[in-house]
């Protein structure tokens, strides 16, 4: 199996196997100085970076980074517990910023969020920003070429839709269209942090400022200086937090928790709901007032049953990258099948269209997907009375689809006693396709 290629820059044998343990499916070349690590970098040409130190000694690895066409994402781990250390980092190019000691979780998390936020850029020409946003249909085209327009201004945007329609693509495509692309895109999914640490993430603290703050942290809107804090599932944030956020629009300055001074921050800011946020203002839990000045630009991204001619394009798309990263054999969709498609109401919108694209690529054995092929729950019309789900159905076990894969991988695996050529022969697949699903279950 080709491993992915990732840099360590680090004294610290501990750190070094720490990271080796973090990235199972990367081959992780180290150095023991910047000088040292930017001529493996040159070499190796990494898919991520990680590298101890402070911002002085750290210039040369942004430097060289800004001249390269397409350069890895940069993970920087450090000693001190400054928030101007931290600011700095950022500030220089770098897509994450932990602090010594780096717990497993914490470090595998921050790695697999800048994997998942940093795609490999394939070619070196200008792309489009929206190019990553699949589509065909004029309700579509409208939004991004609105988009477009309120890109290049400053003003706060407001991207509404359901879950699953692409709100963090627009997000991401606005701010790297806009004037600030050269300073960082900070996302925080406000509905994903606890209602008593929100505030502590988006502010910042200093230590002391509660039980556990035994340094200091910066928060989401210090580290988004001179770029873009874009605050997902906005309509979840709590009252406090809500009042809190309308002062550093008004004021452009925030107040780390335990700091007796305010500081000034220079940001744009981009939301994003998939709830009414009208009916959460009537009902008293969305300050109206806040709400005005989120809503200074307003997109709404149409759901997918209101646009079924995108579903061809983006079904395509995601089954050629699934023939690119584990050979897939399935290319194309027949005309009856992709009617059906049309007509399902989607109610995951995009992302229960890749889910489905996911289940076809291990179930579907042929080139061509046929009706028979699809799984029930697009099949079946969502309105009609089929009355109660057969036993013989898969779904009637009440797992998820990443859990049913996982069982069936298990399944295979023990009945060839643990031979992946074997099992992978009971699964109708290429071994590398084996080992890349046994990778990503962590089976071994």
């Amino acid at each position: 199996m080709n491993l992915q290629k990732a840099l360590l820059i680090s004294k610290d044998p501990q750190l070094s196997r720490l990271v080796e343990a973090a990235l199972p499916q990367f081959s992780v070349q180290s150095a023991s100085t910047i000088t040292e690590g930017l001529s493996c970098w040159s070499e190796t040409s990494p898919l991520l970076v990680i590298s101890e130190g402070t911002p002085p000694t750290l210039d040369p690895l942004f430097d060289y980074a800004k001249q390269l066409p397409s350069a890895p994402p940069v993970l920087v781990i450090g000693d001190h517990h400054s928030i101007k250390d931290a600011v700095d980092i950022m500030r220089a190019g770098a897509a994450d910023y932990l602090t010594k000691p780096v717990s497993p979780a914490d470090l595998q998390a921050a790695i697999s969020r800048i994997i998942r936020q940093s795609p490999p850029v394939t070619s070196t020409a200008p792309q489009d920003p929206f190019a990553a946003i699949v589509s065909i249909s004029p309700q579509m085209n409208l939004m991004k070429h609105l988009a477009r327009e309120v890109a290049v201004t400053d003003a706060t945007v407001l991207i509404t839709g359901e879950s699953g329609t692409g709100k963090e693509l627009f997000a991401e495509a606005i701010h790297t269209s806009s004037l600030r692309a050269r300073g960082p895109l900070v996302a925080l999914n406000c509905a994903g942090i606890p209602e008593q640490l929100l505030e502590a993430e988006l502010f910042g603290y200093e230590p002391g400022a509660f039980t556990d703050a035994k340094r200091a942290k910066p928060g989401r809107f210090q580290l988004a200086e001179g770029g873009t804090l874009f605050l997902d599932e906005i309509g979840e944030m709590s009252q406090t937090a809500q009042a809190k956020l309308l002062r550093v629009l008004e004021n452009r300055t925030v107040d780390p928790l335990g700091d007796t001074q305010s500081h000034k921050v220079n940001i744009r800011i981009l939301a994003a709901t998939n709830e009414d946020l009208l009916a959460h203002i009537k009902s008293g839990r969305f300050r109206l007032d806040l709400y005005y000045r989120l809503n200074v630009y307003q997109l709404r991204i149409p759901p997918l049953r209101e646009r079924p001619e995108d579903i061809e394009p983006i079904l395509l798309i995601f089954l050629e990258r699934a023939r690119k990263e584990r050979g897939c054999r399935v290319k194309a969709i027949t005309p009856s099948a992709l009617s059906i498609l049309r007509s399902h109401t989607w109610p995951g919108n995009v992302r229960e269209l890749h889910n489905v694209v996911e289940w076809l690529t291990i179930t579907c054995k042929e080139e061509v997907i046929q009706p028979h092929h699809l799984p029930s729950s697009v099949i079946a019309h969502p309105t009609a009375d089929y009355g109660p789900e057969p036993k013989s159905s898969l779904l009637a076990f009440g797992l998820s689809f990443q859990e049913m894969e996982k069982k069936l991988l298990e399944e295979a695996l023990h009945k060839a006693s643990g031979n992946v050529s074997e099992a992978s022969r009971l699964l109708k697949m290429t071994r590398n396709t084996l080992r890349y699903r046994m990778a990503k279950h962590h089976l071994s």
